[in-house]
């Protein structure tokens, strides 16, 4: 379904990825209806390339490609290992461990892209795909850095593409019931958010390889250099990959990357909020030696508690609304009545939403929800739905993803970017706190512990210069976009 305008393609690939628009395809699409019932025509499908094909991505191309109902036509990854699968189940499909040569070769073959790569990785694919007018699905959290998921905001629009990040939970029925609780008034005008998960459950606060000195040999199957990518070198070792890269700073965003974007964005939905006005923390300390604290440059920290504030959009009587997290361990006070053990079924994790008249506690992705105090709420009906439910629930977040790219631009997503990004914004303001909080002077004196305060039109903390240094990395050479 290949229907974008032929441009002829600068010499140089950085340029070509930069302004490249897609070939006119040059034969004939038979009608569906000479195929008869039960066939698809190829100008149904969807043609896509996957940049990334092992972990989170075998959910993604699988969920995608719909037992057939559209195309894989390229896939990408920098570890062989993990593409070993698709590519035998889509010989036809060009290979590639460069993302940046699949989209110079391909681009006419391709409409749309699937990132699902280590975070550092996600705003140079995606952004590259989207310059070249391909319809994107990235994977939570949507970029590694605040900038990163403003730019990806502002260029789908610019763009015009198709655009779904990949936490799940915003096209599941959890979701649109505890939003229509929460904006229906049932626990009357809300002013706290407590949210906590059970991740970290990969080494995170250990001392890392590179601190260490250690390496290892580079497996022939891996390309270390575009592994890295974005990131600044350093040797290869097996504690960053395929998994555990999450707990690194250059790689990852740690618990709160991994799991924020799905239980923030209940909340950030279902109170409609924006930019937070500040934020501060506390983290986790591991010592190495006897009262020897260890430094956590490289690695995030083994927990942290997060307290965020925002504008009330209502703007009455209650100017503000909090918004907690807490990580690694660490879980906020439950009302009376309310057991870990019976209300919160799913280890995961859990929302609390604090209101005037009483208090909603639901698990991931809003399933579940249940009042409290319970005998207020004993003859509490639950709402249908405001918003229309997708089909497949939450395994339908990818399909509808897929259908609306062949609607086109204008079509919605669950979590397009105009809504994606701004919550990814305000998740990755969590690690901008936790790693100004880890800040020393010459001296070995903490100096970033302090609430700090946040221009979210402008994207910058205004009484702590030196903690916007992690509002926007710088990347390692290479021509990444």
């Amino acid at each position: 379904m290949n229907n974008s305008k032929k441009k002829q393609a600068p010499s140089s690939r950085r340029s070509f990825i930069k302004s490249a628009t897609l070939a006119s395809a040059g034969f004939m699409i038979v009608p569906r209806h000479v195929l008869g019932k039960g066939f698809t025509a190829p100008s149904d499908k969807l043609n896509i390339a996957a940049v990334g094909c092992g972990g989170k991505a075998d959910v993604n191309i699988r969920l995608a490609y719909n037992n057939g109902t559209d195309n894989f036509v390229a896939l990408c990854d920098v570890d062989d290992r993990m593409a070993k699968k698709y590519r035998a189940q889509f010989p036809n499909a060009p290979y590639y461990r460069d993302y940046r040569k699949m989209l110079e070769k391909e681009a006419k073959n391709i409409d749309a892209v699937i990132v699902s790569t280590p975070d550092h990785m996600h705003y140079p694919i995606a952004m590259s795909a989207i310059q070249l007018g391909k319809h994107v699905y990235v994977e939570k959290p949507l970029t590694h850095d605040i900038w990163e998921a403003r730019q990806l905001t502002e260029a789908a629009k610019k763009y015009k593409v198709v655009t779904q990040m990949g936490n799940q939970g915003s096209s599941g029925k959890g979701t649109r019931i505890t939003e229509t609780i929460i904006q229906n008034g049932m626990i009357g005008d809300v002013h706290k958010v407590e949210v906590w998960t059970n991740r970290p459950v990969w080494p995170q606060g250990v001392q890392s390889p590179k601190d260490k000195g250690i390496n290892q040999p580079i497996p022939s199957e891996v390309d270390w250099n575009l592994w890295l990518g974005t990131a600044p070198m350093r040797d290869y070792h097996e504690a960053y990959m395929p998994f555990r890269w999450r707990g690194y700073w250059d790689f990852g965003t740690g618990a709160l990357g991994d799991m924020g974007c799905h239980f923030i964005d209940v909340p950030f939905r279902a109170l409609k909020l924006s930019h937070p006005t500040s934020v501060e923390c506390s983290v986790g300390q591991v010592y190495a030696d006897f009262f020897k604290e260890a430094h956590f440059d490289d690695v995030c920290p083994p927990s942290a508690a997060i307290h965020l504030k925002f504008p009330n959009p209502k703007g009455k009587q209650l100017k503000e609304i909090s918004l907690s997290w807490y990580d690694g361990g660490i879980r906020p006070q439950l009302p009376d009545g309310c057991d870990y053990d019976k209300v919160f079924t799913n280890i995961d994790g859990g929302i609390l939403f604090i209101g005037s008249k009483g208090i909603l506690a639901t698990e991931l992705f809003g399933n579940n929800p249940k009042f409290f105090p319970e005998a207020k709420f004993l003859n509490t009906k639950i709402p249908a739905p405001k918003r229309a439910l997708v089909e497949g629930d939450t395994e339908g977040h990818q399909q509808q993803w897929v259908k609306a790219c062949k609607q086109g631009f204008g079509t919605y997503t669950s979590s397009s970017f105009d809504q994606a990004g701004p919550l990814t914004e305000t998740v990755l303001m969590g690690n901008l706190a936790v790693r100004s909080f880890l800040l020393r002077d010459e001296k070995n004196n903490y100096i970033g512990r302090k609430k700090l305060l946040w221009d979210g039109t402008n994207m910058k903390i205004t009484n702590f210069d030196p903690a916007n240094a992690f509002v926007k990395r710088e990347y390692r050479a290479g021509g990444w976009i």
